[in-house]
């Protein structure tokens, strides 16, 4: 059978060497032959020289902005540094202070006390010297012919608003003054009540059952306290304080507020 030369078996092996081999055969590299750990060698050294070229980019970028590390480290080495001498002397200070406070108490307490013990040795000197005015009364005779007196009459607000305190001395003479007394008190206080109106309380009133507190006994002198209410709205004008026995009118004395 014939075929055309162009389809021959030597046409085809012609066209397959000058593909290989001719003008337009593919390039070769002829290259040596380098071992992979050489390689993977550079690899590394290139790596760690690209990551130091990037640090040395980075700080010579903070100090160009003016943010040196160096210097701040340092700075912040400083301020903690100070920030814990600050604590230290805070809470040096902090204990001077709750000394302080704990002082000033004790001597506030001390001074109170000492305030308190001022006025009950004030007090007691009072009485003292009323005591001593009265014996230096019996002693001289005092001017007064009266068997039995009252004298030295306090009348005082107390702690609580509309009670009041007293105190007087009570007193006898004469031959009688060896003898005990046996008596009450009575009290008259003329107070203005809130809406203006005048009033007058007796004290004991009647049936009361503390009306055994105001009862006397005594012989040459005695001093007496106690203690009244009033309505807590009202002001007392005058205090009188009789000393009775059996209903009969002893003595008297009159205060005016």
């Amino acid at each position: 059978m014939y075929r055309p030369y162009s389809n021959t078996r030597l046409a085809l092996t012609l066209r397959r060497l000058r593909g290989r081999y001719g003008i337009a055969a593919p390039k070769m590299a002829v290259r040596t032959h380098v071992p992979w750990y050489w390689r993977a060698s550079a690899v590394v050294v290139v790596l760690a020289l690209a990551l130091a070229l990037a640090g040395w980019m980075y700080d010579a970028g903070r100090r160009f902005a003016g943010f040196d590390r160096s210097e701040s480290e340092g700075e912040i080495k400083a301020l903690r540094e100070k920030t814990e001498l600050l604590e230290a002397e805070a809470t040096r200070l902090r204990s001077i202070a709750n000394s302080s406070d704990s002082n000033l108490r004790i001597e506030r307490t001390t001074l109170d006390q000492l305030t308190s013990q001022v006025k009950t040795l004030e007090e007691e000197n009072a009485r003292l010297k009323e005591g001593l005015a009265v014996f230096e009364n019996l002693a001289s005779g005092g001017g007064k012919t009266e068997p039995v007196s009252i004298s030295r009459l306090r009348v005082e607000p107390d702690s609580m608003a509309g009670r009041y305190r007293y105190r007087l001395l009570l007193s006898r003479r004469g031959a009688e003054a060896n003898q005990e007394f046996r008596g009450a008190l009575q009290l008259y206080v003329t107070i203005q009540q809130g809406n203006g109106d005048g009033a007058m309380i007796i004290l004991p009133r009647p049936g009361d059952p503390e009306a055994g507190k105001f009862a006397v006994l005594f012989r040459n002198f005695r001093s007496l306290e106690g203690h009244f209410e009033i309505p807590p709205d009202a002001r007392i004008r005058r205090v009188e304080v009789r000393l009775v026995q059996e209903g009969t009118v002893k003595a008297t004395q009159s205060i005016t507020l």
